[in-house]
């Protein structure tokens, strides 16, 4: 038997016994990682060299009725993003909120500093008396 037919042999092995929840050298998950481990080969000749077998465990796990890990930790991560996303549009919109609020300010500062130099440049030529506090007795 040629060596490639032993690992085909073995993986189909495996993917039997990982679905029939009686995995002997993995944790028995539903992904690819498992399916190799199982098998005793490594994760690339399911990715590389026996795509269809990697496909067609994948077709069996969805033909039970089941997701594969691998699938159910996207649709999560999916679900996470956009609640992420969510957030993130929730702070972009306070952030252009405040921006406007701080260009306006920024602005109404802006046109008040102008009158105030316009004021120093032209000289006062009327004198001010302060006002003073009485001196403590003492």
């Amino acid at each position: 038997m040629t060596p490639a037919l032993n690992e085909r042999d073995r993986i189909r092995a495996a993917m039997e016994r990982i679905l029939a929840g009686t995995p002997e050298c993995s944790n028995g998950a539903l992904t690819v990682v498992a399916l190799a481990t199982e098998a005793g080969v490594p994760r690339n000749a399911l990715t590389q060299r026996h795509l269809d077998l990697k496909n067609e465990f994948y077709d069996k796990v969805r033909a039970r009725g089941q997701m594969p890990d691998s699938e159910k930790r996207l649709r999560k991560q999916i679900v996470k993003v956009k609640e992420l996303r969510e957030n993130d549009k929730a702070e972009i919109a306070q952030l252009q909120a405040d921006r406007e609020a701080l260009v306006r300010v920024v602005h109404q500062l802006t046109v008040e500093n102008r009158q105030l130099r316009a004021e120093l440049a032209v000289p006062d030529t009327r004198v001010r008396i302060l006002p003073t506090q009485p001196r403590p007795a003492g």
